[in-house]
């Protein structure tokens, strides 16, 4: 199985790539945690920030197969514990499909992005930087398929 984290930006902190790779690299071969980087449009200062989004989404849903589970990341979405996770990924695993993460800029997702979703998920109330979301979710993932295994790295 794969899931594609598909994310606006691409000049991130030093920390955040190797926090992700860290935990990427734990995963096992059969969840392929897969980066797809999308560029930011530039914004300029009288930018038109629905137009931006937009761009961002045509980029965005380029990677997004036909038969992908979609789950735009949105602080309105739905909270998810990380048994939810684990429940939700033991499902994915044994479904085969892949899951798209759609992970948008500065701005948020856009319409369009959200509309392709089967959900969307809101990993905290708070509003999180978009290059932050790429470790967290890394961590997540494995803590997700710690507990499907009984490993000792989750606790409750």
């Amino acid at each position: 199985m794969k899931i594609k984290l598909i994310a606006v930006g691409t000049r991130l902190p030093k920390w955040v790539t190797l926090s992700y790779d860290d935990y990427q690299k734990r995963l096992p071969p059969e969840i392929n945690l897969d980066l797809i980087e999308i560029s930011m449009p530039k914004r300029e200062k009288n930018a038109n920030i629905e137009q931006l989004m937009k761009k961002e989404s045509v980029l965005i849903l380029k990677h997004v197969d036909k038969n992908d589970i979609v789950i735009a990341l949105d602080e309105r979405g739905k909270s998810w514990s990380t048994k939810t996770l684990a429940e939700n990924l033991e499902n994915w695993l044994q479904s085969g499909q892949n899951v798209c993460l759609l992970i948008g800029g500065p701005d948020g997702l856009s319409i369009e992005c959200k509309q392709r979703a089967t959900v969307q998920w809101s990993l905290s109330p708070l509003t999180l930087s978009h290059w932050f979301i790429r470790p967290l979710l890394a961590e997540q993932f494995y803590r997700a398929w710690s507990i499907i295994n009984h490993h000792p790295y989750h606790r409750d």
